[in-house]
């Protein structure tokens, strides 16, 4: 008997000083008589999601949470107390006496949170939390819910979740990001449904509008025309004089959205672990208002602002973000003679103002406008763009953040003046029945001789692909012959573009007339570049890398893989490789006007670069640095931007070229270290060539050295004779100071430029090379700055401040010794 009882007493002591984490209670309601506790969690019928006490950075801060319970991590959809975490483990949830939901730590006489709910009745709730991850108070008997957590949304957005606004109780769900990812607090950025005019889903900071995804136009939403209701994605829009509201759903599949702390809308569906599918904003043209008033933002062009049809620019350069376009000078819109201009393809203007009905055609709708001197422009309400839609959305004054997509978007109808009209008409904007007729017809004689040839057309493309192999053939079987060509380096296939060629060294040979001096284009530390012609007549440029080169096998393989995924119209497309013998060559596109430096660093040439063309080519290469880091699949630090590195092409227009050199940042890595400093003097960054330290902040200072050079036509690391500072930086440095800095100015430019506009570029240049990397703006505030007539911040001290030794100085007296600024650093240029 005595050892029976001893046997319970020690079952029973080990109990008590088991881990609360083991003996933590699993419930499926919450009672007024059954609180949750710190430790215990409530969990769904079917155990999807859970809710408990959690924690973030600070341990002592409990905050009660919803989290998905089949997903490792504890991933966290929704908070109570957010901004008043428990402080103490003495944390309970409880439903008080007057039916609401209640959150207290040891003190109970004070709750730290609470969900109100209004009684006609005397309360008899239970809590529970559903397996769409709601948290729901349900009044017994009647089983009517009284109060949601769904209502009341954090930073994420679940299936069957209602974003928008109740118009009746003035209740409005919106998405609030995070103070950080460590703190649940409740952050600046929010996400919702502005119910004004045409309503539109916006992202805000504060008051300030970051994204505007536009109106419902069925079944999507205008500004993301490419996530639409497909029956994979079901999404509804509800919109009546009760409530306005979006809510989706992903049958079978984990998803969640997540607004986070910078103000970025994510979706993730969980395979295995978190996969991000879209994100928000994510182009340059995404962000709200970035091109000002009556201009339309277009990615696909060189300078993505333009101004609307009837629309001309404030200032010799488009404004971005500042004062965009005004009607043109002297245009008449009011009963002229004045018409519509289809603006094809777009995310319609900002309709907060905007007036609509959906009983108008689209007809109607343009005969409304018409008749109204203050309408500027129209549309329909719907993603029918057959003419034959319904609705209509009416617009008077300025058209806000329009922009256009490549395949998807709506039909903006913007009013003209008769000139512009007729201008229109002239250039072919619109067709009479005679000339439709006579395409209809010609059309119908080149299908009859179509069809007499395609016997012939089949033929020679049979031909032209055993022609094609006499010079080259697809890495379309796998990588087996680039492997063993390369040494037997492991390499991705899904990572090679199908479209690359492999070329035969003799082909080569012949394309470059045995690589003679009369064929080179330009030569450097990694081997030469010829230019060459294949025999159908393309032109070609081949980089020819040198046995001796600092360019390796490794660095070989690396732009290969990089640029042949790289597709963005500021950098250098590549055609192909060959690997035979002892031979590493590159094939690119041939681009005659050559490299950047030949023209800016010569007194003849650089007489072609107006302002207005170098401000292209400057804007140019910050949107090609923005891709790399931000906008393709990985995130890529080029490691060697500079002068020579940039191609132009016949337009020229600037293409970034050489990424041997570079390298990839997955996931969430910002910076990496390597023992190896490669790069070109005058262009690294200090904590690159002093510790080998590189980020994205590396190519940001690179950036900064190639836009001062730009502007004054000098090299960064070449002679200034009469200048205090050796280097370019530390002499503009000085003048910045002194308020002079418009003497640097290459004089070759002339006059034809503004003031305020070169100064605004040279301070962003100083921005950039900045001495500490947190002190440099990222590219997309580069990008954002090159044409927002915003104030700039004051730029401090740049890095290399490389001063001259007075001829009076001792050179063996330490006496007036510089700062760490003030050392000259001595790197020898790698390539």
């Amino acid at each position: 008997m005595s050892s029976n009882i001893e046997a319970f007493i020690q079952i029973l002591l080990l109990f008590l000083l088991l881990p609360s984490s083991i003996c933590q209670l699993s419930l499926e309601a919450l009672t007024p008589n059954r609180p949750i506790k710190d430790g215990d969690v409530l969990v769904s019928s079917t155990q999807i999601f859970a809710l408990g006490f959690f924690s973030r950075r600070n341990p002592q801060h409990r905050y009660v949470g919803v989290w998905h319970n089949k997903v490792p991590g504890q991933t966290i959809v929704w908070v109570a107390n957010r901004d008043n975490p428990v402080n103490d483990s003495y944390g309970v949830l409880s439903i008080n006496g007057d039916g609401g939901l209640v959150i207290h730590g040891k003190d109970r006489s004070t709750p730290l949170w609470s969900a109100n709910v209004t009684l006609s009745s005397p309360p008899n709730f239970t809590a529970k939390l559903l397996d769409t991850g709601n948290l729901v108070l349900i009044e017994n008997g009647s089983q009517r819910v009284v109060w949601e957590g769904f209502d009341y949304p954090s930073d994420t957005v679940l299936p069957f979740m209602k974003i928008g606004l109740n118009r009746r109780s003035g209740l409005e769900r919106r998405l609030t990001s995070w103070k950080s990812k460590d703190d649940p607090g409740t952050g600046s950025c929010t996400c919702g449904i502005d119910p004004m005019g045409f309503p539109q889903l916006f992202l805000w900071k504060g008051r300030e509008a970051l994204w505007r995804g536009g109106p419902w136009i069925g079944e999507k939403w205008s500004g993301r025309p490419e996530i639409t209701d497909n029956g994979v994605y079901n999404a509804s829009f509800v919109n009546n004089e009760d409530e306005i509201y979006f809510m989706y759903d992903v049958p079978t599949l984990i998803t969640r959205g997540v607004l986070d702390e910078s103000g970025i809308f994510q979706m993730f569906v969980w395979n295995d672990r978190w996969i991000k599918f879209y994100s928000y904003p994510t182009e340059w043209c995404d962000h709200y208002r970035q091109c000002g008033p009556n201009t339309n933002c277009d990615p696909d062009k060189q300078l993505a602002c333009t101004c609307l049809p009837g629309f001309e620019s404030k200032s010799p350069r488009l404004s971005v973000g500042g004062g965009g376009c005004i009607r043109k000078a002297g245009a008449s819109t009011c009963q002229n003679g004045e018409g519509f201009m289809k603006v094809a393809r777009v995310k319609i203007p900002d309709s907060s103002m905007a007036h609509m009905s959906m009983s108008m055609s689209l007809k109607e709708c343009k005969q409304k406008c018409l008749m109204d001197c203050s309408c500027t422009a129209f549309t329909n309400t719907s993603a029918d763009e057959q003419g034959g839609g319904v609705g209509c959305v009416i617009w008077h004054g300025d058209l806000m953040d329009t922009r256009t997509f490549s395949n998807a978007g709506q039909d903006l109808y913007v009013r003209v003046d008769s000139t512009s009209l007729a201008q229109y008409a002239k250039s072919g904007g619109s067709l009479s029945k005679k000339a439709r007729l006579a395409i209809s017809l010609g059309s119908a004689v080149i299908v009859f001789f179509l069809l007499l040839t395609l016997y012939w057309l089949v033929r020679m493309k049979m031909k032209g692909k055993r022609r094609q192999n006499k010079y080259s053939f697809k890495l379309t079987g796998g990588s087996t012959y680039f492997e063993e060509a390369i040494g037997g380096l492991a390499l991705d296939d899904s990572r090679i573009n199908s479209e690359l060629l492999l070329f035969h060294l003799n082909t080569l040979a012949t394309a470059t007339n045995n690589f003679s001096i009369e064929n080179k284009l330009g030569e450097g530390g990694f081997g030469s570049v010829y230019k060459g012609i294949l025999y159908d007549g393309k032109e070609i440029a081949v980089k020819r890398l040198s046995k001796f080169s600092g360019q390796g096998i490794e660095e070989f393989k690396n732009e290969i893989l990089l640029i042949a995924k790289l597709q963005h119209r500021n950098l250098v497309k590549i055609l192909g490789c060959c690997v035979e013998d002892e031979e590493k060559i590159l094939i690119y596109e041939y681009l005659p006007n050559k490299s950047l430096d030949s023209f800016i660093f010569n007194e003849t040439r650089r007489a072609l670069l107006s302002w207005t063309r170098r401000f292209v080519i400057i804007f140019g290469i910050a949107r090609g640095l923005l891709y790399l880091h931000e906008d393709s699949r990985l995130r890529i630090i080029h490691r060697d931007l500079k002068a020579s590195n940039v191609l132009l092409d016949n337009s020229l227009n600037p293409k970034i070229a050489d990424f041997g050199m570079a390298r990839i940042f997955r996931g969430e890595q910002t910076e990496a270290n390597t023992n190896r400093v490669v790069g070109t003097y005058g262009y690294m960054s200090p904590e690159y060539a002093m510790e080998g330290l590189f980020s994205i902040k590396s190519d940001v200072y690179s950036f900064g050295v190639l836009l001062l050079e730009i502007i004054t036509g000098k090299k960064n690391a070449g002679s200034h004779k009469g200048y205090p500072y050796s280097n370019l930086i530390g002499h503009v440095w000085e003048l910045w100071k002194e308020g002079r800095v418009m003497e640097i100015i290459d004089s070759s430019i002339g006059e034809s430029y503004l003031v305020s506009e070169i100064i605004r570029c040279i301070q962003i240049a100083l921005l950039c090379v900045q001495e500490l990397a947190t002190d440099r703006p990222t590219m997309l505030a580069v990008v954002s700055m090159l044409g927002n007539d915003a104030a700039l911040p004051s730029p401090r001290q740049p890095a290399f401040l490389l001063k001259r030794m007075s001829p009076s100085r001792d050179p063996s007296s330490n006496k007036g010794a510089s700062s760490v600024n003030d050392v000259t650093c001595t790197i020898v240029e790698a390539r």
